[in-house]
């Protein structure tokens, strides 16, 4: 051999080493983002206002991703306060560090970046991002997350000829600060000013679709306080996935649509070549909020023509029943190649029932809201890094009881301790006259049950558990109950929240730290050498920790 050839032999030995294990380890692929957070001038609902832009977007870009993908995405915060974002269904596996909730993660200061390294495990759906601090997400700073399957797992309908986004909810026209001021003074939201579809009030947006196709439209409630119920004029809509769960494909008039949740339906363009109305609008609300869009068949002959179609309002039992009706399709594949329907959660016994009762106590003359007579107040610290340093004094395991204790409400950072791999039976129970929503990050859960009045341990005689879908977000109706069997099989600190944002700013919040005592790799991740530190653990590295 030459002495070119022994002086390249080396390096490529290594590179052979490195191609091996990388195809060992068939690593999954990667995608790259970066995001610039500013504020800039919106006008949603015809009144300069100041939002949240990303990349100078508002609602923000659409993350596009595959199951199992790694996304890495370098937020950059140029706004004059600290910032974070977080995930809305994205289940974060064995990963609590990349939550973006202020219970896991150190805010990004102004002026600085952080980077989220985060793996779409074993997930498909439909999702979306939001930002968690302050009342930021009165300003914007949310959109879509689509995760697709992999090619080689058959999707239960055909592809589609086109894919839409739609991020609803209410808005209001004061500013984000105006709004947690309100808050801060111990006060009520006051009733919201509209409704937006893709960050515009009425007749902002048009959907272009080809007669005679059929399309999927991924629809998240992204609003503040108020379920909707969204509705396409001439058309049906088929429920295909619900946030991750391939549904059975009933068809329906009407969708409702509660705060922070998310599902798809097919729509076939088969009506005559003109334009529709897409309509959403207000439920158990009084007063009725309504904005619109315009369905557009691209041979149109005419614009759209006569009023809205219009929805059920009120109704509560209409609301129940379509929830009852939305069933798990036992022989479609998930994000793997076995059916969802393999995991028998009926057959499981259950380990430990939680209670959670919500409330709306004023505490030291101020409106709050509470879980169990308990009102969450943030600690200095994010809990996550004060257990990972394991620091005295910044929060208390129990400090939440598993049932309603009927005593006064009071203020407290709120953790409940939990097994890794117990299977759990949670049931929210709603005192109250408006609708509930909550989500629990990092897992979903099987929605077993619903029903009015107080739940009973008789209530477990009416449950699902066969075929109900799996969900990170679930309504309780007024003066009702919603149960839900969950497995804890992912270790962290988890946020489950009211995703009524007043609700879950005042208080309605707490963490559940599900633990193994194993300190495995295997079981979670270590914490990321790129950790931001903040309160109490500002002074201490990352590294070898």
């Amino acid at each position: 051999m030459g002495k070119g050839w022994s002086s390249w032999f080396p390096l490529m030995v290594v590179v052979m080493m490195f191609l091996h294990v990388n195809l060992i380890n068939g690593e999954d692929p990667y995608r790259f983002y970066t995001w610039n957070v500013t504020y800039g001038d919106i006008y949603p609902l015809g009144v300069t206002q100041q939002g949240i832009l990303i990349n100078g977007q508002f609602p923000g870009p659409l993350i596009q991703c595959v199951t199992n993908e790694n996304l890495i995405i370098n937020v950059f915060n140029n706004l004059d306060e600290p910032f974070l974002i977080s995930w809305n269904g994205v289940e974060q596996r064995r990963n609590s560090w990349q939550d973006g909730v202020y219970g896991t993660t150190c805010p990004i200061p102004p002026g600085k970046n952080f980077t989220y390294v985060l793996q779409v495990k074993d997930q498909i759906g439909s999702f979306y991002y939001f930002p968690s601090l302050a009342f930021h997400k009165a300003a914007g700073g949310f959109g879509s997350i689509n995760i697709a399957s992999r090619s080689v797992i058959p999707v239960p309908f055909p592809p589609p000829a086109g894919e839409f986004s739609i991020l609803t909810g209410d808005w209001f026209k004061q500013n984000h600060s105006d709004l947690k001021a309100i808050l801060d003074g111990g006060h009520d939201l006051p009733f919201p000013d509209g409704l937006l579809i893709n960050g515009r009030g009425s007749n902002g947006y048009t959907f272009t679709v080809d007669q005679g196709k059929t399309y999927r439209f991924r629809i998240s409630n992204v609003g503040l306080t108020l379920s909707v119920n969204f509705r396409i004029q001439g058309h049906k809509m088929m429920v295909v996935e619900i946030e991750g769960t391939h549904t059975v494909q009933n068809t329906y008039d009407s969708l409702d649509i509660h705060v922070g949740q998310s599902y798809s339906v097919l729509l076939t363009a088969d009506q005559p070549a003109q334009d529709y109305y897409i309509v959403v609008s207000t439920r158990f609300t009084s007063q009725v909020l309504t904005a619109t869009s315009t369905l557009h068949y691209s041979n149109s002959a005419g614009s759209v023509t006569g009023p809205p179609p219009g929805g059920p309002t009120i109704e509560i039992d209409w609301s129940f029943n379509q929830a009852r009706s939305l069933r798990r399709n036992l022989s479609a594949s998930g994000p793997r190649p076995n059916p969802q329907g393999s995991y028998h959660y009926g057959l499981i016994n259950t380990t430990r029932t939680i209670r959670l009762a919500n409330s709306a106590p004023i505490i030291n003359g101020k409106q709050r809201y509470a879980i169990n007579s308990v009102s969450f107040i943030p600690a200095d610290t994010p809990l996550k890094l004060a257990d990972h340093f394991n620091i005295p004094g910044v929060f208390t395991l129990g400090s939440i009881p598993d049932s309603p204790t009927g005593s006064g409400a009071y203020l407290q950072t709120s953790v409940m301790a939990a097994d890794f791999r117990a299977y759990t039976e949670v049931i929210f129970e709603n005192l109250e006259d408006s609708v509930q929503s909550y989500h629990i990050d990092g897992h979903h859960f099987f929605v077993v049950g619903m029903g009015r009045g107080e739940w009973t341990p008789a209530s477990r005689l009416t449950y699902n558990l066969r075929d109900t879908i799996s969900r990170s977000t679930v309504q309780v109706y007024p003066k009702s109950w919603t149960a839900l069997y969950m497995p804890l099989d992912n270790v962290g600190m988890w946020n489950i929240r009211s995703q009524n944002w007043a609700r879950q700013y005042l208080g309605q919040q707490f963490y559940l730290r599900v633990y193994s005592p194993v300190n495995s790799w295997r079981d979670e991740n270590p914490i990321p050498s790129n950790a931001l530190l903040c309160g109490r653990t500002s002074s201490r590295g990352t590294m070898h920790q």
